[in-house]
């Protein structure tokens, strides 16, 4: 779906204005991802507690209100007491194509990214790279500007506008309304009618304070963040979608961690319902639980008016949205930035149908693209 995925920035702090503006032209490499527990956290392995068949299982995450489920359930130690005496470690990531590279390199076993990525990277391993065993949220998307610059959707057209990473879910969506509009854009460089800037969302603001760029089509908190800083909404992604629904996050997992771990995979899904379940009954307390783990893997806590902001528009939830993640793909498809996938078999969502039957809940559905439908 994308190009080769540009490698994660390590920003320590803000940089000034002219810093920002050469960061958008030149990006530097420094690894997966920032791994954040190797023993630290909020939730620790209890002394005694029984271990599962891996001593330690990785999981990877976007510091973004959209990945909520895995920032909670870390923070509140949902996924280590289900794990017992199995570690769980943490790694951030910026975009989904950085965390594929991890997942493909053994760095990672299970993640919670956005559909594009995982599409990208089912497809480029010929369907033996991961599958997709969880949804996560839907929502949290939206467009949003530089109201002096653009006051209407038609004013979008040649403006320099931002996305998180070549290829990531939000790139493809804004490429997909830009052919919406009868708008023409190169895909990978990002010219045409309007300028796709890939950003990384730790700068996104800066650059927006800037006048780097003239808006974002981005995640939460990311959205958020730039409308403290004056931007205005122009569009929420879930206006677009049927009945104001698509993923947004899903759960991932290593075939081959899949393989020889599945009671681990069982236990981090486990504690994914738990957590979906307590953000929903706990709103209050889950939202000061995500907000300490956004400052600890990105840096400082959101203020509490663009917490507020942004959290309302995320929803938490296990059911993958699976028809969704079909029309992302044949948004790829037609942006240029994928060719006709074959995602038959992306989902294997056995693991969770068992975890739900624990619970006296329905089974999800894959929309027929997920494997082992004769045990289901």
């Amino acid at each position: 779906m994308s190009a080769t995925p540009q490698p994660r920035r390590d920003i320590r702090r803000r940089s000034c204005l002219v810093l920002v503006a050469l960061a958008l032209l030149a990006p530097t490499a420094c690894g997966y991802g920032s791994q954040r527990a190797r023993g630290s956290g909020p939730a620790a392995v209890a002394p005694g507690s029984r271990k599962l068949s891996a001593d330690t299982v990785r999981i990877g995450y976007f510091p973004n209100l959209t990945h909520m489920t895995a920032l909670a359930g870390e923070q509140e130690g949902f996924f280590q007491r289900e794990l017992g005496g199995t570690k769980a470690e943490y790694v951030a990531f910026d975009a989904g194509p950085t965390e594929i590279e991890a997942l493909n390199a053994g760095s990672v076993d299970i993640g919670w990214i956005g559909p594009s990525p995982a599409i990208n990277g089912y497809t480029r391993s010929g369907g033996k790279s991961l599958r997709i065993i969880s949804g996560s949220a839907s929502g949290g998307v939206k467009l949003v500007v530089n109201p002096k610059k653009i006051k209407s959707l038609e004013d979008v057209k040649g403006k320099r506008i931002a996305t998180p990473q070549l290829g990531n879910t939000q790139d493809v969506a804004f490429l997909n309304w830009i052919a919406d509009q009868g708008w023409k854009v190169d895909a990978q460089s990002g010219k045409g009618d309007v300028s796709v800037v890939r950003t990384d969302n730790k700068i996104t603001p800066d650059a927006y304070k800037a006048g780097s760029i003239d808006g974002a089509w981005v995640p939460e908190p990311t959205a958020s963040k730039l409308v403290a800083e004056g931007a205005n909404v122009l569009l929420d992604e879930a206006d677009l979608w049927p009945g104001q629904r698509f993923v947004i996050t899903q759960v991932i997992v290593s075939q081959r961690f899949l393989k020889k771990h599945a009671d681990v995979v069982e236990a981090v899904l486990r504690g994914s319902v738990q957590t979906n379940a307590w953000i929903r009954s706990h709103p209050a307390e889950a939202k000061l639980a995500v907000n300490r783990a956004l400052g600890s893997a990105g840096g400082s806590p959101l203020p509490r008016a663009v917490l507020d902001r942004a959290w309302s528009s995320v929803e938490p939830l296990n059911d993958p949205l699976a028809a969704t993640l079909r029309e992302e793909a044949a948004h790829a498809v037609r942006t240029g930035l994928l060719e006709h996938p074959d995602l038959n078999g992306i989902y294997d969502l056995r693991p969770l149908d068992r975890v739900l039957r624990d619970l006296g809940r329905p089974a999800v559905s894959d929309a027929g693209l997920g494997i082992g439908q004769e045990a289901r």
